[in-house]
């Protein structure tokens, strides 16, 4: 039998925990994915929890993400119980350095918010900082540090979403690729796949850049664009950093085994998948300013991701406007792992009809973006 409860398109780290929460509540879910599970823009990510570190000013965003990020200490014990996946949670702080006046300026400013919304945040002087920090140049001003910014391992957690889905009764198709939508007046009734139909009256579109094809009849600013990144991992012995460190323009973060993971260019509406030694030039160079040690590092791998951005740089979590049943969950850009948690939870109270907080609902709705329908 072919007939599901919900179907959702996409096992990349949304999609799986939209069917690790539907599953949990009973429901007979299917989640189709054209390639291997979480093979996109979730494996590509880094797995920074960075709640505070890019909110200056408070918005529906910022809270979205400091509610997903709490949820993370008991997320990693309840997906270790039910996958046997660790996702290697770790709550590790995370540094923004300033080399400029202007950059201690805005670390001034987030570190300001942040203290008035409840949150821990410090400025502290070079000499802490190279204290704390062993391998950490000297030649930078200031710096704001986030203790409770932490990270986890990206593929392990969207492979701890998918098999804890799957042992709760989920089934999940790989290499099939929906191609079309089953859409009678005005009602979601299925999907077509790899020449197979499968029926659902709720059908969840979490596919990140590759699902544009799938609404035809929607045109900008619904549209979702790529923002290509590249990422490179170095293995050294040198580095003694636990914390995650970022300046404009890159990102360090310490994983197990003497690895190091550094990120990210940023390239809009870039669909090569290429890795250009450009990028990589200028990752390495930023990466040593920040820790001279890092020379004597081994190249690990190099890779990219298409991260998926709205035109307003907000999620579209919720029902498709005059299709019945049809839901989306998409455009995190680079906060994807972040979010993906609350995101989850979020969507399956949507589906269940269930109420959520209206100033998520308002802002993250399709119907915000309404006049884009034709």
């Amino acid at each position: 039998m072919n007939n599901y409860d919900q179907i959702i398109v996409g096992a990349g780290v949304i999609g799986c925990s939209i069917a690790y929460q539907l599953t949990k509540r009973g429901y007979n879910v299917l989640v189709l994915e054209q390639n291997k599970i979480g093979c996109e823009a979730s494996s590509a990510a880094a797995g920074m929890l960075g709640a505070q570190a890019e909110f200056s000013e408070d918005s529906p965003l910022f809270r979205f993400a400091r509610e997903s990020r709490s949820l993370f200490p008991g997320l990693a014990t309840e997906l270790k119980d039910q996958s046997d996946v660790d996702i290697h949670y770790m709550n590790n702080g995370m540094y923004k350095l300033a080399f400029h006046e202007k950059e201690w300026q805005q670390l001034e400013e987030i570190a300001r918010f942040q203290v008035d919304a409840g949150e821990e945040a410090y400025i502290l002087g070079r000499d802490e900082v190279v204290k704390e920090l062993k391998n950490i140049t000297s030649h930078f001003l200031t710096a704001l540090y986030l203790p409770n910014d932490g990270q986890v391992s990206a593929p392990d957690l969207t492979k701890a979403f998918a098999l804890a889905a799957r042992n709760n009764g989920a089934t999940i198709k790989e290499y099939t690729a929906v191609t079309k939508l089953l859409i009678k007046d005005g009602q979601v009734q299925g999907v077509r796949a790899n020449q197979c139909c499968y029926y659902a009256d709720q059908i969840i579109l979490a596919t990140g850049v590759g699902g544009n094809h799938l609404l035809p009849f929607l045109t900008d600013p619904y549209i979702i664009s790529p923002v290509k990144g590249e990422c490179l991992s170095l293995i050294t012995e040198e580095l003694k950093v636990e914390s995650t460190i970022v300046t404009n323009g890159c990102y360090l973060v310490p994983k197990s085994k003497q690895r190091i993971i550094i990120g990210a260019t940023s390239m809009p509406n870039d669909w090569d998948k290429e890795v250009r030694v450009e990028g990589i030039y200028q990752l390495l160079t930023r990466a040593q300013k920040i820790l001279p040690c890092l020379k004597k590092a081994k190249m690990e791998g190099f890779w990219s991701g298409l991260r998926p951005q709205s035109a307003d740089g907000f999620p579209f979590l919720g029902e498709v406007p005059d299709i019945a049943g049809l839901y989306m969950a998409n455009a995190h850009f680079r906060n994807g792992i972040l979010l993906s948690p609350i995101t989850g939870e979020f969507m399956a109270d949507l589906i269940e009809g269930k109420e959520v907080k209206a100033a998520y609902k308002e802002n993250f709705s399709l119907h915000r973006f309404q006049k884009a329908f034709t």
